[in-house]
């Protein structure tokens, strides 16, 4: 960027107030690639640095009836990128805030869903049990839902081990056939 005097500085302002292209031709030529370089140096992105400080020319531009430039062009460019980085970041942090919001709902909902469908298949399951012979149920349950050993459910129900390894042998098939996705 070559040195301008605060009098080519005013003189483009002016020109600039009052719609004249050339004047923001020369602003843009003698500024933008200067704004990229230290946008740059805040971004590390190349395409973003030149994005924001297009932004920047162009709200120049269009607001250019109304600028009220009282430091000199330079500072007021610099803190305009500067401005629109900061904007940039708020944006990008309330979208990432957003992101994460909808990721722990979907989370929450496919827990809720699964929690759900878990209780469904353990509904099934009982009602599927409840079709066992008394003492083929009595045993199922002490064994897996109560996680007893076999010698255990011997003693408690007054039966051998081998009768508890045929009713649970019974069960499971029972199961298997009569019940979808579990596995026992």
């Amino acid at each position: 960027m070559k040195k301008s005097s605060p009098d080519i500085e005013k003189s483009l302002i002016k020109g600039l107030t009052l719609g004249d292209e050339k004047s923001y031709k020369i602003l843009f030529n003698e500024y933008y690639e200067w704004l990229c370089n230290y946008v740059y140096k805040l971004t590390n992105d190349r395409i973003l640095s030149e994005d924001l400080v297009q932004n920047v020319m162009l709200r120049l531009w269009e607001k250019k009836s109304s600028l009220k430039i009282t430091s000199s062009l330079k500072n007021y460019l610099f803190r305009s990128c500067h401005n629109e980085f900061l904007m940039y970041l708020r944006v990008q942090k309330k979208e990432h805030d957003a992101l994460d919001e909808l990721k722990w709902q979907a989370l929450f909902e496919m827990y809720d869903q699964k929690e759900d469908q878990t209780e469904a298949d353990w509904n099934k399951l009982e009602k599927v049990m409840e079709q066992l012979p008394q003492k083929c149920k009595e045993v199922f349950k002490l064994s897996r839902l109560e996680q007893k050993k076999h010698k255990e459910i011997a003693e408690i129900l007054g039966i051998s081990t081998k009768t508890v390894e045929a009713h649970i042998s019974k069960a499971l098939r029972f199961l298997k056939t009569n019940v979808s996705g579990f596995f026992f």
